[in-house]
């Protein structure tokens, strides 16, 4: 459940690609949700990289802080790094490598292009717009800042939440709420985005010497 947290980071936080769509039968979506998605959409895809650096907050229904989480995502075509409290993961397209620092244990997998597998680069693409229904909430503010509050509800109601609120500035999305049908609610927030910088291929891959004594899983 945290990996899958995780993606919905990476999903929503500044580094969307979505095309957005209506969903018939089930709903109508905002075409001004969607207007501004299109142009978070137009940005993304001018990134040949992308390095930032997010924070989570989880809170419980009465907004009791339970936890907060740190780290940093790269990205660079079909390769992936996340690095986050305890946890880092890594991709080069071929192999996932999850590195689990209070085990010091890291699992190898190798990846399937056939099983629909929810990563990174599927989540860049017109993924979500089969799953969610948005509309604009209108203007809202956020650390003094204002934004644009975009809602979407999933259309799969046996999801583990049922609301997610993007907020939007200079066409990209700075922060994330995720509501837990448990009540949990999960913020995400990027505090620096850095487009097309240098990011070596060496820094998808999982280098044993980086990381001594790591027992290796290998389930390839």
């Amino acid at each position: 459940m945290k990996n899958l947290y995780l993606l919905v980071f990476l999903l929503f936080s500044g580094l969307i690609n979505l095309q957005a769509q209506g969903t018939k039968g089930l709903g109508t979506n905002d075409p001004a949700a969607k207007k501004i998605l299109d142009a978070v959409s137009a940005k993304f895809k001018t990134y040949k990289t992308v390095q930032a650096k997010f924070s989570l907050k989880i809170e419980n229904s009465a907004g009791k802080g339970l936890g907060s989480k740190s780290g940093t995502v790269y990205m660079k075509g079909g390769k992936y790094r996340v690095s986050v409290t305890g946890q880092e993961i890594f991709s080069d397209g071929s192999n996932t490598w999850t590195f689990d620092k209070p085990s010091n244990e890291v699992t190898i997998n190798k990846i399937d292009p056939s099983a629909n597998t929810i990563t990174p680069q599927k989540l860049f693409t017109n993924f979500y717009d089969k799953d969610f229904l948005y509309k604009l909430n209108g203007p809202a503010k956020v650390n003094g800042k204002t934004m644009s509050e975009i809602e979407l509800t999933p259309t799969d109601k046996t999801k583990p939440f049922f609301k997610i609120l993007l907020y939007v500035a200079n066409n990209t999305i700075v922060s994330t709420k995720l509501f837990e049908k448990t009540g949990n609610r999960y913020t995400y927030t990027t505090s620096s985005l850095v487009p097309n910088g240098n990011i070596p291929d060496a820094t998808f891959v999982f280098d044993a010497k980086k990381f001594p004594g790591a027992e290796i899983v290998d389930l390839r």
